[in-house]
């Protein structure tokens, strides 16, 4: 019991408090036994036994009893194995926990990687304020059309976790504010009449007034956001073939290139051909990166 009490604010209160008590045998409710162990190691040892199939209850157990090193440790462990096709689910445990250093990591990991992320299992079932706060940021890497796509796909495991039908009407239901937070003008009229339009989800209010801030300008007013999300951040760095050019520079018909490496993953945003001095003049270009 001493090791206990000194290792959590919880387990000395239970000893040593006012209401401290007296049983031989005390009973944890919602704990899971390896949890307990690793809890119990740690107190004793300081050691860290914490695997894929126990950190979340780890980190749960460490929480309940106040023991923020074996907290820390977990969080730790979750960071390091924080990857695309879990992003989602340690998502909804860090907002669940409170643990919002995770959250943020989670956040950037899905900005960076959005497409792998939603295709991954665990976005159906995040809860909705977690779909909520990722439809909200500005970063995300993905074609609006395709995040409409991915946010169906939520609602319609979200109608069977409700046993609700999965028709249009309870799809829209469901995803209550979420649906304004579709960027429906981001996408091409194209990609909108194949897909959002016939998906029954919006009404012919809504339709009719897209397809009219798509087709006629001055754009109309539209209920739903316009403003780009920008998954480009960072330093944005030039390089250039040649540091100064003194006079003129001929074309000998070889092919010109710029090579370059890099050590981390980077984003080609443009590049830039200069042509004749003498003005306006058509060329045929093969340009392959």
């Amino acid at each position: 019991r001493f090791v206990l009490a000194v290792g959590s604010a919880v387990f000395d209160a239970m000893f040593n408090g006012g209401m401290a008590t007296t049983s031989t045998e005390i009973e944890l409710p919602d704990v899971e036994p390896a949890a307990f162990l690793a809890l119990l190691k740690f107190l004793y040892s300081d050691e860290v036994q914490i695997g894929p199939e126990t950190v979340m209850t780890t980190l749960y157990t460490a929480k309940k009893y106040a023991v923020p090193a074996l907290e820390a440790h977990c969080v730790e462990f979750l960071k390091k194995n924080l990857r695309a096709d879990n992003a989602f689910m340690l998502l909804t445990q860090a907002r669940l926990f409170d643990e919002p250093q995770l959250a943020s990591l989670c956040l950037e990991n899905i900005d960076k990687n959005t497409s792998d992320a939603i295709n991954a299992e665990g976005f159906t079932d995040i809860d909705l304020d977690t779909l909520v706060a990722v439809l909200e940021r500005d970063t995300l890497g993905i074609r609006e059309v395709r995040l409409f796509n991915a946010v169906v796909r939520w609602s319609e495991a979200e109608c069977q976790r409700q046993q609700l039908q999965v028709i249009p009407e309870n799809k829209r239901k469901v995803l209550g504010k979420a649906l304004s937070l579709i960027r429906f003008p981001l996408m091409t009229i194209e990609e909108f009449a194949a897909g959002p339009a016939q998906s029954g989800i919006l009404t012919d209010r809504e339709v009719v007034s897209l397809f009219l801030h798509f087709t006629v300008n001055p754009k109309p007013r539209v209920e739903f956001i316009d403003r780009p999300r920008c998954c480009l951040r960072g330093k944005e760095c030039s390089i250039s073939r040649f540091q100064q050019v003194e006079s003129r520079w001929g074309y000998s018909g070889t092919s010109d290139r710029i090579r370059f490496s890099v050590n981390k993953r980077i984003f080609v945003v443009g590049f830039g051909l200069y042509g004749s001095i003498h003005g306006p003049t058509d060329y045929q270009v093969n340009i392959q990166v």
